[in-house]
């Protein structure tokens, strides 16, 4: 189905072989137990010496209590046990599920667990602690998007087997919509109908639970999870579309109090995923990550913690256009992170000796400034917006060849530039600034992560004065449908409209219009690069790597060095 020998040796891949048939998705003991482990096994938020293990422990039919074990061993057939088994209970409180931070593990260490209840074995799963000292590489599969009824998780499937470290997921593991909601709000195709019982636009505790427990009963997401300790951070779907601090544009009057809506999504989010809670409170996810002396990774809460409500172009459109003045006076004080969590960040990047700094979060941080007539066409897509691309780009590139023909008009017209994006970092500009200045007055090596778009991008990061600080490596969703369908984009017209973006934007370096897949990101002493990798299709469970459309980019570390480059270079 995919390419095996893309990440493996053929000695790996045998491993691989071996190792994967203890993922066996049946449980073992009496068939007349009372309990069952349907939603798979889990393991996240790493660190040198421990990791969360997650299972839900399903009885037949509510009960009060059910009382789980795990077993850790460092090999797959449990011969050699860690720690000696835990024991712990749940309730339906917990939603049955069960989360154990185990302790006194090995730095760097591959190990197996698993879960056992009422003579019942849940499935083996394999994860590995942080490393600890000299770190010679890292390798990190970076997924978002995973939008259930807009396709099959054959992205989740091809990563199953890849050679990393840890997942990243940066958000919108699940998605609120019902399925007609869905296809109003995004322009997307439906591929699969959710359930009849699940065909609703969450807004309750149950519905959350419910809408989690349809995703974790997905056979490719189980077996990602079972092969890979997780490392996520939500993004806006997981409570509501373009969440804010007490609000989302996908939440009104008639849904009830937003901060009830948002607490109920988090208790789901934390029963449901392997993610150790903060002592701060749910909402502050914010977390670090350190792989010895190679990699720390930050990873960001920019949802609703503090972030102000997003502006919207239609606020500044006047007689003569868009009031660009008023805009960028707004756009000063809006705020992203906010000061706790931005002190936190800098405190980070100063304190940390590692050799890669990166930012795990959800939204472009790149400058993706367009023309600004092109903002209309997209508020109000048309045919004339591939003239329009068309013609624009061809000025922008007379003006990098330095054509002295050029019109003040047709200069005036590439120089008009905005933000496309008001949601992203673009529409938080002081904020970024901040994050900016203080890795690159601290001559630090900055690699940013990014979902939300559901396309893939890669941008070089400066400073507003221009100085280089860092490079973005931003990933296609897993199912969602991207740029490409909010403006209805031809299958031909995908390619060219991608590499003119790329003439349009400034410091955009790559850009993908149309395909769905993930990132592999490795770190060693002497380059981070990414590779976007892609499936050929999402609208059917069949399916293959699209190689024609993979890419591989590189930053070296050091000041004169903090930009993108092609691999090879």
């Amino acid at each position: 189905m995919f390419l095996w020998k893309r990440f493996f040796p053929f000695s790996t891949v045998l491993f691989f072989s071996v190792a994967l048939a203890f993922f066996s998705f049946t449980s073992c003991g009496d068939s007349d137990s009372n309990v069952s482990f349907d939603h798979g096994v889990a393991s996240g938020d790493s660190l040198s010496d421990r990791v969360i293990l997650w299972t839900r422990a399903t009885p037949p039919e509510s009960r009060g209590t059910v009382e789980v074990t795990v077993e850790v061993a460092t090999d797959a057939e449990f011969t050699n046990l860690v720690g000696g088994p835990v024991t712990t209970t749940t309730t339906a409180e917990q939603d049955y599920t069960i989360k154990v931070d185990f302790e006194g593990l090995s730095a760097g260490t591959v190990y197996y667990y698993r879960f056992r209840s009422d003579g019942v074995t849940s499935q083996t799963g394999r994860t590995k602690t942080l490393p600890q000292g000299d770190v010679s590489s890292v390798r990190l599969a970076v997924f978002s998007c995973a939008s259930y009824a807009s396709g099959y998780f054959n992205v989740y499937a091809h990563a199953r087997d890849a050679d990393v470290d840890a997942v990243l997921h940066l958000g919108d593991y699940i998605y609120e919509y019902d399925t007609e909601g869905l296809s109003l709000a995004n322009s997307e195709e439906i591929v699969r109908n959710l359930p009849a019982d699940n065909d609703i636009e969450i807004l309750t505790l149950d519905d959350y639970r419910k809408r989690y427990a349809l995703y974790r009963s997905n056979s490719r997401l189980q077996e990602l999870h079972a092969a890979h300790p997780f490392i996520t951070i939500w993004d806006d779907h997981e409570v509501a579309d373009n969440s804010y601090k007490d609000g989302a544009s996908n939440h009104n009057e008639g849904e009830g109090d937003f901060e009830t809506r948002k607490m109920a999504a988090l208790q789901a989010y934390y029963e449901w995923m392997p993610i150790r809670e903060n002592t701060q409170g749910r909402e502050a996810a914010y977390r670090s990550f350190s792989f010895g002396n190679l990699v720390d990774i930050h990873m960001l809460e920019t949802r609703l913690v503090a972030r102000d409500k997003q502006l919207n172009y239609e606020d500044y459109f006047t007689q003569d256009g868009i009031d660009v003045q008023r805009l960028q006076m707004d756009m000063q004080s809006q705020t992203l992170l906010g000061s706790t969590q931005l002190d936190w960040l800098l405190e980070q990047l100063t304190d940390s000796a590692a050799t890669w700094q990166v930012l795990g979060q959800q939204s472009l941080m790149g400058r993706m400034n367009l023309p600004a007539e092109l903002l209309v066409h997209l508020e109000n897509p048309s045919s004339q917006l591939a003239l329009d691309v068309l013609e624009l780009t061809g000025i922008k590139a007379r003006v990098l060849r330095g054509d002295p023909s050029l019109t003040q008009d047709e200069l005036g017209r590439i120089n008009t530039v905005l933000p496309y994006n008001l949601d992203a970092w673009d529409g938080y500009p002081a904020e970024r600034e901040v994050v900016l200045g203080a890795a690159y007055s601290a001559d630090k090596n900055l690699v940013v992560l990014a979902g939300d778009t559901h396309n893939g991008w890669a941008n070089n990061l400066k400073d507003a004065r221009g100085n280089r600080v860092g490079v973005e490596f931003a990933g296609p969703g897993v199912t969602s449908g991207g740029i490409e369908a909010v403006l209805g984009l031809s299958e031909a017209f995908a390619a060219p409209f991608s590499q003119a973006v790329e003439t349009l934007i400034d410091d955009l370096v790559y850009s993908n219009a149309s395909d769905r897949g993930y990132m592999v990101v490795s770190f060693t002493p002497r380059e981070a690069r990414s590779e976007w990798i892609y499936v050929d299709t999402v609208k059917h469970p069949e399916f293959s790597e699209k190689t024609s459309a993979s890419k591989m980019l590189k930053v070296l570390p050091g000041a004169d060095n903090r930009k993108l480059v092609p691999v090879g270079n």
